[in-house]
């Protein structure tokens, strides 16, 4: 079982029942209040990386296999609070139980008993929460699993992942995927939520909090996490997200749906203020793509095609999926922005990883402190006036109706915003590439006829004269650049 197979069943919370915790059921549920503090979580997570890392063993009492997790979690039971429902360890699905504290008035009470809190009374280890709405009729904020957590954003539907930290992804190494052990959860209403999470892992231990907000606009995480370094690392990757993408509408390997991703672009604000998108691939081989994103400003894996006649999934839902926007507290200096991408032939298994990763190398001993802000929405995060690349095909080179040009590629890039608006073909505007002049056939750029503040750039290109895999194109008026600028692999 994946863990992307897993985490679907959080999609399926919509029409569950929950009730309230009795009083009586509460007096026994909970061990005696302990101090809690931001500070004394820190300290228990350097005292932890000081030692030898000792792996969970599996839960006690688990699910026997997927189909006993979802009876388990999904139907008639209590919450933990009113708002937290569990979820329960489960074989090949989340094999290892989690502590859960429940936090007032910085006191915190341990879970001692969960009869009652999973379906049919059952006595089961919990291995995540869930953080269910108002109505009780759906959840916006799941954690299950290592360090992965999700939002169901401005769209109330789930889509890709983030978690703690990202441990030599794509170096050739064996990946690490450190666990969240212990949460602290503090429900300040239907829409608020404060977590604490201790995290253990091989090479290094944490402490999290994550301030979680849920409004018309999305899930707002601000994140502030303290890592302790167990041993070197020769990857440390910083404010992962984690998605899927199979195809879109360029591809040839469509099921009956036109495309299936829960993501199609990495989306860089750097620190020099340009705008970079990326659009993702379903790479035949595992590659990992480098953009350098000194005191970058912002990062994250998006979902800009939001049309629904463009998926025809009416399960799955890919076109309201949330992006998840990453935004710095404060300077993280000099580091890169990492696309991880590898080959996938399903939709059930999550093939993408964005990072950040700072430029001094991660070494035994070493404090980090970091904090930043997720944003989980299906709005642009940012509107910096520029337009955005929200289409790109590709297909044979040359005029339609005339036979392909042979050794060719086309390629082609629709932009949207307001910038735009009311532009017509004698406007100046053109576009810019990095390409040599021996590998452009073709370059145009004009408004797409009827449609307001849209233009078509469409480039015929000869691969073999590419000095690098990829090119980069924006739109520019004179010096001025009117879009952000789009990294496109070249397909040979």
């Amino acid at each position: 079982m994946t863990r992307r197979e897993a985490s679907a069943w959080l999609a399926a919370a919509i029409g569950m029942a929950t009730f309230p915790m009795s009083l009586e059921a509460a007096s026994g549920r909970f061990g005696p209040p302990e101090a809690f503090s931001w500070e004394w979580l820190v300290k228990q997570a350097r005292r932890l990386a000081a030692t030898g890392y000792s792996a969970p063993g599996p839960a006690r009492h688990q699910a026997t296999d997927f189909d006993a997790f979802g009876k388990l979690a999904y139907g008639p039971a209590e919450t933990v609070d009113g708002t937290i429902r569990l979820f329960p360890a489960g074989k090949g699905i989340a094999p290892h139980a989690v502590a859960i504290h429940l936090v007032a008035n910085g006191r915190a009470r341990q879970l001692i008993d969960t009869r009652g809190l999973f379906v049919g009374n059952k006595s089961v280890d919990p291995a995540g929460f869930r953080v269910m709405a108002a109505s009780g009729a759906s959840d916006w904020l799941a954690y299950l699993g290592a360090s992965y957590f999700r939002a169901a954003g401005s769209r109330n539907q789930y889509g890709l992942s983030a978690r703690g930290v990202a441990i030599d992804t794509g170096t050739g190494n064996p990946e690490e995927f450190p666990v969240f052990t212990s949460f602290w959860i503090e429900p300040l209403g239907a829409a608020h939520v404060r977590i604490h999470a201790l995290l253990d892992g091989p090479s290094l231990a944490g402490a999290y909090a994550f301030d979680c907000r849920n409004d018309a606009g999305g899930v707002q995480q601000d994140v502030r996490a303290s890592l302790f370094l167990r041993r070197d690392i020769d990857r440390l990757g910083i404010a992962p997200a984690t998605s899927m993408y199979w195809y879109d509408q360029h591809d040839t390997r469509a099921d009956w749906r036109p495309e299936i991703h829960d993501s199609d672009g990495l989306s860089i604000w750097s620190g020099t203020g340009e705008r970079i998108w990326r659009p993702l691939e379903n790479t035949p081989n595992a590659r990992v793509t480098t953009f350098r994103a000194d005191r970058v400003k912002g990062f994250g894996l998006m979902q800009r095609d939001q049309v629904f006649d463009h998926y025809q999934d009416d399960g799955a839902f890919y076109d309201r999926r949330p992006s998840l926007w990453v935004e710095p507290s404060r300077d993280w200096g000099a580091g890169s922005v990492m696309l991880y991408e590898m080959p996938t032939d399903t939709e059930t298994q999550d093939n993408v990883v964005a990072f950040w990763v700072a430029d001094a190398p991660a070494r035994r001993g070493e404090r980090r402190d970091l904090a930043y802000r997720l944003t989980w929405t299906s709005r642009d995060p940012v509107d910096d006036g520029n337009a955005r690349c929200v289409d790109v095909f590709e297909g044979p080179a040359g005029r339609p109706g005339d036979p392909p040009v042979k050794g060719a590629r086309k390629y082609v890039f629709d932009f949207v915003g307001s910038v735009l608006a009311g532009q017509g073909r004698n406007a100046g505007i053109d576009a810019a590439t990095d390409l040599p002049d021996e590998a452009v056939l073709a370059l145009a750029a004009y408004p797409v006829a009827g449609i307001d503040a849209r233009w078509r750039v469409m480039v015929d290109l000869r691969p073999s004269a590419a000095p690098r895999p990829e090119f980069r194109l924006y739109l520019r008026r004179g010096a001025t650049a009117l879009s952000e600028t789009v990294i496109k692999m070249i397909e040979s």
